[in-house]
C-alpha cells in the first residue's frame, strides 16, 4: 500500500538531495535522549477523536530488548524472533502537545480486537498499554483502533537495507533510507530518536485519515544528535 502526501504538491521524493535532509536533520536536533513523545512539549486532556494527526513509531526491538532489564517485555524480546523495527504506538498528536489517557471508563479489549493487534504488535502487554494510552484519545473502539494501528503500520515500507541491522549509520543516512522507500515521505515528517549511540525509534507522522503523510515540523525536536548510531542486529 502507498501512502499519498497529506499536503497538495509535494511531489515524488525519489530525487531528494541530501542538502535538504541535511538542512532539516542537522540544525534542530535535541539534546539528550528523546523518550516517547516528548517532541510534542507537553502532554494534556484532551477529549476521545479530538486531536489534528497520528504519529506512527516504529521502534527497533534490540535496543529495548538489551536495555529494559527486568522491565522489558519477554513476548517481545524472546531469543529467535527476529525482530528489528516492531510496531510501538499509533499516537494522536496535537499540532502542540498531545492527549494520552482520555477516558476514565476501562473500555473491554475483545478478543476480535486483540487479534487485530496481534498482526502488528509485538507482544499483547505493548498493544493494551498502548490502547488505554493513546487509543482512547483516537475515539474509535478498541478493534478499530487495532485495526487503524494495522493500517497504518503495513502503509509504510521499512528499507530493505536496515531490516537486519548489524551497523552502525548516521541519523540522517536511516532518514534518507526511509524517504527513498516510502513515496511521498519527506524529512519534516518524521524523526529519528537514539539513546545511548543506539537506535530507539523512527517516528512518522500521518493524517488523521491515515491517507497520507503529514508535515509535523515539531517532531524534530526528538531528533537523534549522535553522529552515527548502532542498529543492533535483529533477533
Amino acid at each position: 500500500m502507498r501512502l499519498r502526501t497529506a499536503r497538495a504538491g509535494s511531489g515524488r521524493l525519489n530525487g531528494l538531495s541530501a542538502a535538504l535532509l541535511a538542512g532539516f536533520l542537522v540544525p534542530v536536533l535535541a539534546a539528550g535522549a528523546a523518550t516517547a513523545q516528548d517532541y510534542g512539549g507537553f502532554s494534556r486532556r484532551g477529549a476521545p477523536g479530538d486531536f489534528d494527526f497520528y504519529v506512527l513509531a516504529l521502534s527497533w526491538s534490540p535496543t529495548y530488548c538489551a536495555g529494559e532489564g527486568a522491565r522489558r517485555d519477554e513476548a517481545q524480546c524472546a531469543s529467535g524472533r527476529g525482530l528489528g523495527f516492531v510496531l510501538h504506538g499509533l499516537w494522536p498528536q496535537y499540532a502542540r502537545g498531545y492527549p494520552e489517557n482520555c477516558s476514565a471508563v476501562d473500555r473491554p479489549i475483545t478478543r476480535q480486537a486483540m487479534d487485530a493487534a496481534g498482526q502488528v504488535y509485538p507482544s499483547e502487554g505493548l498493544a493494551r498499554y498502548e490502547w488505554r494510552k493513546h487509543g482512547t484519545c483516537s475515539g474509535l473502539d478498541p478493534a478499530a483502533y487495532f485495526a487503524a494501528a494495522r493500517t497504518a503500520r503495513l502503509a509504510v515500507t521499512i528499507p530493505e537495507g536496515l531490516k537486519a541491522g548489524g551497523q552502525r549509520l548516521a541519523p540522517i543516512d536511516i532518514a534518507r533510507q526511509f524517504v527513498s522507500a516510502n513515496q511521498g515521505l519527506r524529512p519534516d515528517m518524521m524523526a529519528v530518536a537514539c539513546a545511548r549511540g543506539r537506535l530507539t525509534e523512527v517516528r512518522i507522522c500521518l493524517s488523521k485519515d491515515l491517507r497520507g503523510f503529514t508535515p509535523c515540523p515539531d517532531l524534530a525536536r526528538g531528533n537523534c544528535r549522535a553522529p552515527e548510531v548502532a542498529l543492533d542486529a535483529a533477533r
